[in-house]
């Protein structure tokens, strides 16, 4: 297996985008393979590469990861974006899971029928004013960074799923002005900074083509 890191996934979000993320805030290089076809998957999961048939998959020192949150917990270890501590752990543990949780709804809406659109985007911004966004609001008010006093994975998801919410609801933020300074701050990090930048390997939105290719190659799923 290579030494390079190098991510298995769609040429799109879905559940890689946090994993790319991450190591851009780690101010990790990565290489990607897309998934473009089925028999792609098929070669991956001939190759014995994906222990629960699934991706993402990511190589990395000598591994073979899958499984989204243990591919995050590992890099945010190994690059010291889990805090210094067990307590510190657990809350950015919490924050990530509840920004998983709400970075579900918007990954999965894309999928949602044409007619139930305009439901499930009132139900996205409805829980991430009144149950989400509140709660970093209030985490972020004596502190620059969620959990202690330095970078970690916690935030590294906060700016990623809010600048997701404002792509969908451009003034969602404005009653969470320290959700906002925040951003500002997370944006000036050169890793993140980079990653911001036109030419960087974060994915737009989803289109109809990641969808279509979603679909074919896991058309077990969609049947």
């Amino acid at each position: 297996m290579s030494e390079k890191v190098v991510l298995h996934y769609f040429n799109g979000r879905g559940k890689m985008e946090s994993i790319r993320w991450l190591l851009a805030a780690a101010g990790v290089q990565f290489e990607e393979v897309f998934l473009t076809k089925k028999e792609h998957l098929d070669k991956l999961l001939n190759d014995g590469a994906l222990m629960f048939q699934q991706v993402p998959l990511v190589e990395i020192d000598g591994m073979q990861l899958v499984q989204s949150k243990a591919i995050l917990n590992y890099i945010a270890g190994k690059y010291n974006l889990y805090g210094k501590d067990l307590k510190e752990r657990a809350f950015i543990d919490m924050y990530s899971e509840g920004i998983s949780d709400l970075m579900g709804l918007i990954i999965t809406n894309v999928f949602t029928p044409p007619e139930n659109k305009e439901k499930a985007l009132s139900n996205i911004e409805l829980k991430a004013k009144e149950r989400f966004l509140p709660v970093f609001e209030k985490a972020l008010a004596n502190s620059e960074f969620l959990v202690g006093n330095q970078l970690s994975r916690a935030d590294a998801h906060l700016l990623e799923v809010s600048l997701m919410l404002q792509e969908l609801f451009p003034t969602i933020l404005e009653t969470f002005p320290r959700i906002q300074a925040f951003q500002g701050r997370m944006k000036a990090l050169p890793g993140i900074s980079r990653f911001l930048q036109p030419d960087s390997a974060r994915k737009p939105p989803p289109d109809e083509v990641y969808i279509k290719t979603v679909k074919e190659v896991l058309s077990y799923l969609f049947k």
